[in-house]
């Protein structure tokens, strides 16, 4: 558990959307970065069309992103319901073994108490 865990949910969702924002426009700046440093090395292309191959490398950079990013997230996705199911296996088993323990505990237990009451008996 993680101290963003122990948070309450709206501070929560307010620090992810937060983060979202961030994580976007940190993407904006690299895209823009990207685009104009492809484009410099165009120098033939007039102003207009350094913008609009700057437009376009920025959108095709975004697109790129936002499907790495949800490929991310669902890929995530899987691994939490994977690693939920084996740890409510591995839960249920645990339970499993205590409720075993228990009951050779108590078995053993009374079985040494009849020992000791036949053994007191003589």
């Amino acid at each position: 558990m993680t101290a963003m865990d122990d948070r309450p949910l709206d501070t929560r969702a307010l620090l992810n959307e937060i983060e979202g924002h961030l994580l976007l426009a940190a993407a904006h700046e690299e895209a823009r970065t990207a685009a104009a440093r492809f484009t410099a090395r165009l120098d033939w292309l007039t102003s207009g069309q350094r913008e609009d191959a700057e437009r376009h490398f920025e959108a095709e950079y975004l697109a790129l992103a936002r499907g790495s990013w949800q490929r991310t997230a669902e890929r995530a996705a899987q691994l939490r319901s994977e690693y939920e199911q084996a740890y409510r296996g591995l839960r249920s088993r645990l339970l499993a073994c205590c409720l075993l323990g228990g009951a050779l505990l108590l078995a053993a237990g009374l079985t040494s108490l009849t020992w000791a009451g036949a053994w007191w008996d003589r």
